[in-house]
């Protein structure tokens, strides 16, 4: 059934990609054929599947399906009814991030690859994943920003994990005030290495470094003083995601940084289609990053935060957010010396990643 093109000049078209069948009842009849169905067992689920019987206006009348209907009864509907109003009363105008998320999208829908090994197999399963930040404010209780990951089956959770982006992996360790010019000696992502995945009771551990640790055995010996079931335990490097048992839609738990959590949703799995970027060098594929409101200066309210202070004379409040050219002003004289006896930490705004 699924065969090439006879003198396709593009040798690089998987074996999935069906062509054009020119006649449609050779093409159920071949079908029959090969599934052993008889013609009134072919009959009836040509009726059944067909696309008329999900049909539920009117022949003929165009119906926008992205639109709720004014009067739904369905509670699902009733909620993304709601949501549909909310954001028409919104701002219309797309801003540069919207744009750029969508000309990404563009670039890679379709997308093949020149090079024949590079290419997606036939049969490949793609997974797509929600990675949501963690609820640190009262607003994200509300918004649930996250983003959306495509995968194939052949990756492991270690590939997920590095393609995971989070601010906590930038936060800078230590108090700067007499040394702003200082540049760090690392980042926190290159010093707590330790993250887990938690799926269907078993805890992966990245332990590919050896400065790794298995974090999860807290969480174990806590669970086994209180008779909860055992847990077991793997290694993610050595996972791929095809072998994971997991439900779809089913919350599930990525750790790192000690203390900081995110909740890990597969929202669809399925075979890789023709459509689908088939260049494996482009995957993980990011197809959705919320976008967060950055936190500017408590001086100009205009830049992006860059420095927080404690016990600092000059600030309005405590602590208190400084960019770095107003922290630089307020805070050192023209020769660079410190005043006033503050305290200065380096800052990461929660929107880095936008």
């Amino acid at each position: 059934m699924a065969s090439k093109q006879p003198g396709d000049a593009n040798t690089n078209i998987p074996d999935y990609e069906y062509t054009d069948q020119e006649d449609e009842e050779t093409f159920h009849a071949n079908f029959a054929e090969e599934m052993g169905l008889d013609a009134q067992t072919m009959t009836e689920l040509r009726s059944l599947c067909s696309l008329d019987s999900l049909r539920c206006h009117p022949e003929g009348q165009t119906v926008d399906t992205d639109v709720v209907p004014p009067d739904p009864t369905l509670k699902t509907l009733v909620q993304r009814k709601k949501k549909q109003d909310y954001k028409a009363s919104l701002k219309i105008s797309k801003n540069r991030h919207d744009l750029y998320a969508e000309e990404l999208e563009r670039l890679t829908t379709g997308r093949k690859s020149e090079a024949p090994g590079d290419m997606i197999p036939e049969g490949e399963v793609i997974l797509t994943i929600n990675v949501y930040y963690p609820a640190i404010i009262k607003r994200f209780n509300y918004v649930r920003p996250h983003m959306t990951l495509m995968m194939t089956g052949s990756h492991s959770l270690a590939d997920l994990r590095d393609a995971i982006c989070c601010v906590s992996d930038l936060q800078v360790c230590g108090e700067f005030s007499n040394t702003p010019d200082m540049a760090p000696d690392f980042i926190s992502k290159d010093h707590f290495k330790s993250a887990f995945f938690f799926f269907e009771g078993v805890f992966y551990n990245d332990m590919r470094f050896p400065e790794c640790q298995d974090i999860s055995m807290t969480t174990i010996e806590w669970g086994k003083d209180r008779n909860f079931p055992s847990y077991a335990q793997a290694k993610m490097e050595d996972t791929q995601l095809v072998d994971l048992k997991v439900k779809v839609g089913f919350p599930y738990l990525y750790c790192h940084q000690g203390d900081c959590e995110h909740l890990v949703i597969i929202t669809d799995v399925r075979l890789a289609h023709k459509n689908d970027c088939l260049d494996k060098k482009l995957y993980p594929l990011l197809t959705h990053k919320h976008r967060i409101i950055t936190q500017k200066c408590a001086v100009c309210h205009v830049f992006i935060g860059r420095w927080i202070t404690v016990n600092d004379q000059f600030a309005p409040s405590v602590p208190c957010l400084f960019c770095d050219k107003c922290f630089r002003m307020l805070h050192y004289d023209a020769e660079g010396n410190k005043l006033g006896d503050f305290l200065a930490y380096p800052y990461v705004d929660q929107g880095a990643f936008n």
